[in-house]
């Protein structure tokens, strides 16, 4: 997560307002352009949805039709690892179905002749995603089904006096598990309808006027007694 938030950070002072992520002139903003950032890993922004991958909390069954009384129906602990008879523990999350069916049936070859091995998704478990930034209360979220950024910002208390909400960066896992990146416009009531998926990052820049509350702070610290700074909070809006 930190190093996600040093990406965007980075992001943010290359001059994110001016990039090719930009809106036209009454329109939606454009996708990230990632040669608006060529020291970023940032592929171009695409809807594919990369193959599913699975993650702590989902319930799978692991069968193997040649040995029936070897099949289990699992949850995938905590630690992103099951428990299979004759194996232990193999780790399931971050897996595809079919790398794991691979791992499973290799590791089984030591026991059995020509395993066979099938690894099916019976539910999946919480969606998380990522808030940081400019809002009241950052951290991890479980998804109560489908919800959008603008309800993530919600869940996570809406956003500060600092924040600038038009230009949210919303990051997301895309196919060939490059990340993606694009910017989008939260502000209350215009915000963009922005489906979230599993494990996407939505981060809350601060305001011109927020940065400025920052460096002030940090001048004051170190200023003589006696000598102080006052920002009017009424005016953290862009």
């Amino acid at each position: 997560m930190h190093a996600d938030r040093r990406l965007i950070l980075m992001a943010l002072a290359a001059g994110l307002a001016g990039c090719a992520g930009g809106a036209p002139s009454g329109g939606r903003p454009r996708p990230m352009a990632v040669d608006a950032f060529p020291d970023l890993p940032f592929a171009d922004w695409t809807e594919v949805e990369p193959e599913y991958r699975l993650y702590p909390g989902d319930e799978i069954e692991v069968a193997l039709p040649t040995a029936s009384e070897l099949t289990r129906q699992l949850r995938i602990a905590p630690d992103g690892r099951v428990s299979l008879p004759l194996l232990g523990h193999v780790t399931a999350a971050d897996r595809s179905l079919s790398e794991l069916e691979a791992d499973i049936s290799t590791a089984y070859a030591d026991h059995l002749l020509r395993p066979e091995v099938e690894v099916t998704l019976r539910q999946a478990g919480p969606l998380k995603v990522w808030v940081d930034g400019e809002v009241r209360n950052p951290g991890v979220f479980d998804m109560p089904g489908d919800i959008d950024a603008y309800q993530a910002l919600i869940m996570a208390g809406g956003v500060l006096p600092t924040a600038r909400a038009a230009r949210c960066a919303l990051i997301r896992r895309g196919p060939g598990e490059v990340r993606m990146m694009r910017v989008i416009d939260l502000r209350a009531p215009r915000a963009e309808i922005t489906p979230l998926r599993r494990g996407d990052i939505l981060f809350v820049p601060r305001s011109s006027l927020g940065e400025l509350v920052a460096f002030f702070g940090q001048v004051r610290g170190a200023l003589p007694i006696g000598f102080s700074y006052a920002i009017n909070g009424a005016y953290a809006s862009t």
